[in-house]
């Protein structure tokens, strides 16, 4: 963790799955791994990129509400536990998960899915990792309460 009052995550959670994508479209340049066309491909990965884009904007507005920063790099000021955190402890990653695998989808190459696995890996030490023992130390046992209630992911 940084000295400053952030988690001190590795990179900002779009970035990592930004670079992801673009390496798999990379790799798919190279290394042409093809998703066969399915009539239904298209509508998939659009139902995908909108329930992601849908969950994101409503984590969002939580946090405007709670009056608390969404981007990492800006300390947290209070904790959200209401709407999808209810459910999730992290449904802003599952909504770019979502938005990643709609895009990937949509591109029509294995090479990003296949990598989501690695991003997830990365995820959970280097971002989701640091933000729980952030979130621990500045809030206490609010906070370990809500994490004995409430799952990582769904």
């Amino acid at each position: 963790m940084s000295g400053a009052d952030t988690a001190g995550v590795i990179a900002r959670p779009p970035l990592l799955y930004l670079g992801s994508l673009l390496a798999g479209g990379v790799l798919d340049l190279v290394f042409s791994a093809p998703i066969p066309e399915y009539a239904l491909r298209l509508p998939v990965a659009a139902l995908l990129f909108v329930a992601g884009a849908a969950l994101l904007v409503t984590c969002a507005l939580r946090f405007k509400a709670a009056g608390t920063n969404v981007p990492t790099n800006l300390p947290t000021t209070a904790l959200v536990i209401s709407g999808p955190y209810r459910l999730s402890r992290n449904p802003i990653y599952l909504a770019l998960t979502l938005i990643y695998l709609g895009l990937a989808v949509g591109y029509g190459s294995w090479w990003p899915v296949l990598l989501l696995a690695p991003l997830m890996i990365v995820m959970r030490h280097g971002v989701i990792g640091r933000e729980e023992r952030y979130l621990e130390a500045k809030f206490g046992e609010s906070y370990r309460a809500y994490c004995s209630s409430v799952r990582r992911w769904f």
